[in-house]
Parts: structure tokens; C-alpha cells; sequence
């Protein structure tokens, strides 16, 4: 096994931020610029949907002058509840990001490898060492200079490439397996626009979703009732909804505390999001459906319904309604509130939509069942290789765990 070096980051990598991009300077489209929101979502593999530009000639002159992100450069998130979330630049192209919110580490020394670092930072080990060096309470914050004076133990480059090598492969397959559930759901989606929006027949019956479906309220819990999966039972709540809709996994919480029978949700139940904060309506009002991994059964809480079908409508029929553009703007019409937008059981009681023939409904739920079969295959080997990939970071960053060095990849750089 390899000898590990201490150092201080400062002395392996430039730190700094980046010039700063006023108001004026944007434009309705030419070179994208990241804050902090876009570089987190890109770490989850989500798109950006709507981009921030600055003009051409404007990113010419910065890069010019201050430089601009290139492959293997990173990135960190340094302000707020969700700093130290770092992103590896790759295959990016051009782009720039707004300083504040994010800290830049460029002219990594030949003893460091970026890849390894980005895992490092990820690992509890540098998670640890991020939350010590934060300054403030109500706005934690990361420093250039804390970071500059960052600790770091490093094997020799050579082994660190070979451990990134073993931990990416794995974010490889998962990121794999993800795009081929978003494909899958994008299909089924495709699906239920063509048949029930694009060749909606006008002979079909406009009807109220009260006929079909009953909304439950959900928990309305304290903080002190919730717990860790050993000692309570799932608890899907706000978080557990993508926006746009879909169900996140990592957004399940655990609770110990008293529930009534109402309050209890299925696998294959679908849920709604009621709650969002300011008016974008980017997450109130968008569906899931619970899946099977968590149990017999779990609860949900006051910040989301759970959509009981009475008849007719299917699961996968309804989850794909409740995502259209037509009925989720008459969901986001009936929302109210000032900084907490709420939406009543009603908003959702009274959407109409056209009612299409059984059959269309039953052979659409046997196609959708067959995608999400597919999906739950996915889903369990995403679920092993993260758990494989967790268990394997925070050994393979502190020296438990050795991987030999790639001799032939090696004697090629040599």
C-alpha cells in the first residue's frame, strides 16, 4: 500500500471565484452561465430548463482576462444549506458561472487528481472537514481562504486515478441506468399525449376528477417524531416528489410517532404534492407513485395527498393525466398563498378532462405497467450499486481499502 502525503489544498490547486456577471450582462441566448441552483442540479444529471446567457463577445473578454471553466476543473457550492456540493467540469464546452454561491478550483499540481478530489469532497471524510471550516449560522458559508487552508491526506496520483477510476465506473452504470427510466417514463408519456391528448375525440364525455378519485390529507407531524430507518417507518412527504413530477427516493424521511389508519400509503398509491414555496408552480400539484421498496406499507405526510381511485381510472393513467400541461395549469389556477403557495383538495376535486373509452384506458395501463416493470428492474440495480458505491467512498478515501494502480495505464502516460 502507498504512503499518504498531507497537504493544504491551497498548495495542490488554484481556489478562486470568478468575475462577476451583472444583471446587464445577460441575454436571451449565446454562452450559458451557471449559479450555484444549475451546478447542483447537474450534479443529480437533471436538465436545465431554463438557461441563463451571457452574449459571446462578453464571455470572450472574461475568458480572456479571468479564464473560464475547463475539463477537470471544480466546482463547489459555498453558500446556503446545500454548500459543499462539489461539480467535475466535463464536456461541458463553453460556459461561465456567476460568482458568490460557487468557488472554483483550477491548475491542479501534478500530485492531485481533480476526479480524486471531487470524490474526496463527496466522501464523509471531506463532508466532515467542509462543515467544520463554514462560517455563519443562518447562512452557513464556505471561504476561498478556509479552503486555500483545507487538510487533505492523498495517496500517490498514479493510485488515486486507478481509486476515482473504480468509483466513477460505478456513477457510470448509475447514471446509465437513470437515463434509461427517464427513457422509459419519457415514452409512456409520449404514450398518453398521443392517445388521449393529440387524438382526443371530441365525442368524449368532459368529466370532473371527483367522480373518480378521493384526496386524503396527510400527517401533520412534529419534528421530534421522526427518526432513522431502524426505529421507524417510511414517511413520504414533500421531498419525495421530483418537480415535474416522479418519485425521489432519497427524499424518503422515517417516523415513530402516532398515525391514524388514514394516514397510511401503499406501493402503486399516487401522491400530489400541495405545498411549494414562492409561485412557480415548478413542484405543487405534480404526482408519484409510491413504489414497493419501502414496505408493506408507509405514511405521508400534511405536504402531500394521497389520490384514492374509486373507478374506471387506472394508477398510470391518472399519474400521467395530473402531468399534463392542461390539467396541472388548472391544479397551479387553484394554488393561493403568499410566500407558501397551498393547494385545497378541491384544486385537484375539480379538474376536468375528457373521460376516453375503457379499452383506450386499459390497453394505455398494460403498455405503462410494462415500462415500469422495466423501471423497478432498473431501480434495484441503481439501489445495489449506490449502496456498493457508498460503502466503498469513505474506505477508499481514508486508506482502509487499497486499489493497485493501473500499471498499463501508466506506462501509457509514461
Amino acid at each position: 500500500m502507498s504512503e499518504w502525503r498531507d497537504y493544504k489544498l491551497g498548495q495542490l490547486a488554484e481556489v478562486l471565484s470568478s468575475k462577476r456577471i451583472f444583471y446587464k450582462d445577460y441575454v436571451d441566448e449565446g454562452i450559458p452561465f451557471y449559479r450555484s441552483k444549475e451546478i447542483i442540479e447537474k450534479t443529480q444529471n437533471k436538465s436545465i430548463d431554463e438557461p441563463l446567457f451571457i452574449s459571446e463577445e462578453r464571455f470572450k473578454k472574461i475568458k480572456k482576462q479571468f479564464g473560464a471553466p475547463s475539463d477537470g476543473d471544480l466546482l463547489i457550492s459555498s453558500v446556503g444549506a446545500r454548500s459543499g456540493i462539489p461539480y467535475l467540469v466535463n464536456n461541458d464546452g463553453d460556459f461561465y458561472f456567476k460568482d458568490g454561491n460557487l468557488i472554483w478550483f483550477r491548475n491542479f499540481k501534478d500530485e492531485l487528481c481533480s476526479e480524486f478530489l471531487c470524490y474526496w469532497l463527496k466522501s464523509a471524510i471531506g463532508q466532515f472537514e467542509l462543515q467544520n471550516m463554514m462560517i455563519g449560522s443562518a447562512q452557513p458559508a464556505l471561504t476561498i481562504s478556509g479552503l486555500r487552508e483545507l487538510d487533505i491526506s492523498i495517496p500517490k496520483p498514479e493510485e488515486q486515478k486507478s481509486i476515482a477510476s473504480v468509483l466513477s465506473s460505478l456513477d457510470d452504470k448509475i447514471d446509465l441506468l437513470h437515463r434509461q427510466n427517464q427513457t422509459l417514463e419519457q415514452m409512456a408519456e409520449t404514450l398518453f399525449r398521443q392517445w388521449f391528448v393529440e387524438e382526443s375525440d371530441e365525442s368524449w364525455e368532459w368529466r370532473q376528477l371527483d367522480v373518480f378519485v378521493d384526496v386524503h390529507r396527510g400527517l401533520s407531524y412534529k419534528g421530534s417524531g421522526l427518526t432513522d430507518a431502524a426505529n421507524g417507518i417510511p414517511m413520504h412527504n414533500l421531498n419525495s416528489v421530483f418537480e415535474g413530477g416522479s418519485y425521489k427516493e432519497s427524499g424518503i424521511k422515517y417516523y415513530k410517532g402516532e398515525f391514524k389508519e388514514r394516514h397510511k400509503v401503499f406501493p402503486g398509491d399516487i401522491i400530489v404534492t400541495n405545498t411549494e414555496q414562492g409561485h412557480e408552480h415548478l413542484l405543487i400539484g405534480y404526482p408519484a407513485i409510491v413504489p414497493s421498496n419501502f414496505g408493506e406499507y408507509g405514511i405521508f405526510s400534511q405536504h402531500i395527498y394521497r389520490l384514492e381511485i374509486k373507478s374506471t381510472l387506472s394508477n398510470f393513467f391518472l399519474f400521467y393525466l395530473l402531468k399534463t400541461h392542461d390539467v396541472h395549469e388548472q391544479i397551479a389556477g387553484a394554488t393561493n398563498g403568499s410566500t407558501v403557495n397551498m393547494l385545497p383538495k378541491d384544486g385537484i376535486e375539480w379538474v376536468k378532462f375528457r373521460l376516453p373509452p375503457q379499452v383506450l384506458i386499459d390497453n394505455f395501463t398494460k403498455n405503462a405497467s410494462d415500462y415500469d416493470e422495466k423501471q423497478v428492474l432498473n431501480q434495484t440495480q441503481i439501489r445495489t450499486l449506490t449502496a456498493l458505491r457508498d460503502t466503498l467512498l469513505p474506505k477508499l478515501m481514508s486508506g482502509e481499502v487499497w486499489v493497485e494502480p493501473d500499471k498499463r495505464a501508466k506506462k501509457e502516460e509514461v
